[in-house]
């Protein structure tokens, strides 16, 4: 069985990354990209399906941190003859075409001796395939078919029942290293290199790349900060550096309920999270990876504004065919397994908001313009015009019947909003006029259909009697001041209906999606709603909120997708960008100077 998800770190070199549980266990490795297939699957499956182990037999206490400002963990196992300590990472980018992907450990004794296990368990394609395992040169070499493993020690290690082993000793100040490194198996084998300056070279890189937000302080509180600069490295951890692209979550399949069947494949970038992005970003002084993000953003949705998908490949790939990995039993037995995301195809009207959004952002800080930029979002207007009357999937992507989402009619009320900003602002070309009639009409649509009088409250969809936590991004946006009456009795039915322990589902009904099984809260909308409170001039309230969410990371600050206040654990694909995007920007609106709660629907922006 899998560790819980809040036993798992994260390592990764901003192509890939693995994820390394307390037990000194790597049970998750794609490479050598975020999607590509694992060869380490231990996560969804068991030790046969991969994993590299490496730690002591008896452990009497386990330590781990990050390094400060960085991505290179730490772990340390107290045992009953001494202490040892496990240093991994994966080296920093090098730029340059360089298809190498490296994980390295380093062993090191602190005190006595003590006895070190090594079980490298490879399987390439999921957990499936077991490679042809043997040493050339100084390397141990794993083929199968088009991609290959080398191993690099100065331990001694052996092959026994399709796995390999060893066993080691080391007393203070000793060290042992290993490498995997990852290539084309039609290339030369990788030439060895020396793992402890690789560590410190890391180390380095990132120390490097955190600190240039260290000047941007969020708060006088030394936890929040603490928290925004972590989450800042692990969004920096989930970026694609050839392309600016950030893929939602390092997983695939951790389900949304232990035994549930919502396990789905988050390895891939997501329209709707390009707003939250930009300004948690820009916030922290990144805006080289802002920039980047924005033009990934303008490569992936160009062409035909009816094609337009809510995720694309780390690349912009489009064709992200959903199938089920039958091999696996799933995390905790949650089965399917699945890969690819058969939610590309849907449509869904939010994501030409967020686009214009996002544009427009980028715009009012002065980011260096793209010339193609205004032309896609014509387009994708023009395409809108036509199309913001239809119903559709909606945020939750379900799997059911389209409907009338509010926060889908609200998006491409922000479509337009932003448009005719664009004009009136920026000296832009369009129909003015014709955007601001498309404004106001749906403005007008949303508060007829999707208000509840009686209830007084907005809904998930026209005529619909549930509850849904997207419409607390309704000031956020600008469609309605956070003390307008309908807001305030809109958050006190959130607070009513759809509170669990305090934190925030993400809507009422159990089978919106059509599909079985419940669901842990959704932690960005936990978030959304201490924005909103503090908006409402409730910010003690919304104080309390942050802090309790700030209690739900994992002693190394991650976050998955959802928590479970019942089990009280960590649920859903994990660590999860838009999780830790919701942190970094519910810091800021939290702030003197406010965040994106304050100036997104706004003509401000600091």
């Amino acid at each position: 069985m899998s560790s819980p998800i809040e036993d798992y770190a994260l390592i990764g070199d901003t192509h890939s990354c693995a994820l390394v549980g307390r037990d000194g266990s790597i049970d998750w490795l794609c490479l050598p990209r975020f999607d590509s297939a694992a060869c380490f699957a231990a996560l969804l499956g068991d030790p046969g399906n991969g994993r590299w182990r490496l730690s002591p037999n008896e452990v009497t206490a386990t330590r781990r941190r990050y390094r400060p400002g960085s991505l290179v963990l730490e772990t340390e196992f107290d045992t009953p003859s001494g202490t040892v300590r496990v240093t991994d990472c994966m080296p920093a980018p090098s730029g340059g075409p360089d298809q190498r992907r490296r994980v390295v450990r380093l062993v090191e004794g602190l005190t006595g001796q003590v006895e070190i296990d090594v079980e490298l368990v490879i399987r390439m394609d999921y957990g499936s395939v077991v490679p042809w395992v043997h040493r050339m040169g100084e390397h141990l070499v794993a083929i199968a078919g088009p991609e290959a493993l080398a191993l690099h020690t100065d331990v001694r290690v052996r092959g026994h029942n399709l796995t390999t082993v060893g066993r080691f000793t080391v007393g203070p100040g000793e060290r042992r290293s290993f490498v995997l490194t990852w290539y084309p198996s039609h290339q030369p084998i990788p030439s060895a290199i020396n793992a402890a300056n690789a560590v410190e070279a890391t180390d380095t890189w990132w120390r490097a790349w955190s600190g240039r937000s260290a000047e941007v302080a969020v708060s006088e509180r030394p936890e929040w900060n603490e928290a925004v600069s972590r989450s800042l490295i692990t969004l920096k951890a989930l970026s694609y550096q050839p392309t600016g692209g950030i893929v939602a979550a390092a997983t695939t399949s951790l389900p949304e309920a232990i035994g549930g069947v919502r396990n789905w494949d988050y390895r891939y970038c997501w329209i709707r999270d390009a707003t939250f992005t930009l300004y948690a970003l820009l916030k922290a002084g990144y805006e080289e990876e802002a920039a980047a993000w924005r033009d990934w953003l303008i490569r992936a949705v160009a062409g035909r504004p009816a094609q337009m998908q809510i995720l694309y490949g780390p690349a912009g790939e489009r064709r992200l065919t959903e199938y089920t990995v039958d091999w696996l039993e799933g995390y905790e037995g949650s089965a399917p397994v699945r890969v690819g995301n058969a939610a590309h195809t849907q449509f869904q009207l939010d994501v030409y908001g967020e686009v214009m959004d996002t544009l427009d952002v980028a715009r009012r800080v002065g980011l260096p313009a793209d010339k193609e930029a205004w032309a896609v979002q014509r387009a994708l207007l023009d395409f809108l015009e036509s199309h913001w009357q239809q119903p559709d999937e909606g945020i939750w992507e379900v799997r059911g019947p389209r409907r009338h989402f509010t926060h889908s009619k609200v998006m491409a009320w922000v479509a337009f909003d932003r448009a005719v900003r664009a004009v009136e602002e920026a000296g832009v070309e369009g129909p003015l006029q014709r955007w601001k009639a498309a404004r106001t009409a749906i403005h007008a649509e949303v508060c007829d259909h999707a208000w509840d009088p009686t209830r007084r409250t907005f809904t998930q969809a026209y005529g619909s009697s549930e509850l849904d936590a997207s419409v607390l991004l309704m000031p956020q946006v600008g469609f309605l001041p956070a003390t307008d009456a309908r807001m305030k009795g809109t958050v006190a039915a959130i607070e009513k209906h759809l509170l669990r322990d305090g934190l925030v589902m993400r809507y009422t009904a159990t089978d919106v999606d059509g599909l079985p099984g419940g669901e842990g809260a959704f932690l960005p909308c936990s978030f959304w709603l201490a924005d909103v409170l503090a908006l409402q001039g409730r910010h003690a309230d919304a104080v309390r909120l942050f802090d309790r969410l700030l209690d739900l990371r994992n002693d190394l600050g991650l976050l998955a997708e959802e928590y479970d206040p019942v089990a009280q654990r960590l649920l859903g694909n994990f660590p999860q960008a838009f999780s830790h995007l919701s942190l970094v920007n519910t810091a800021h609106n939290l702030s003197p100077a406010g965040g994106a709660a304050v100036h997104r629907g706004g003509r401000t922006f600091s």
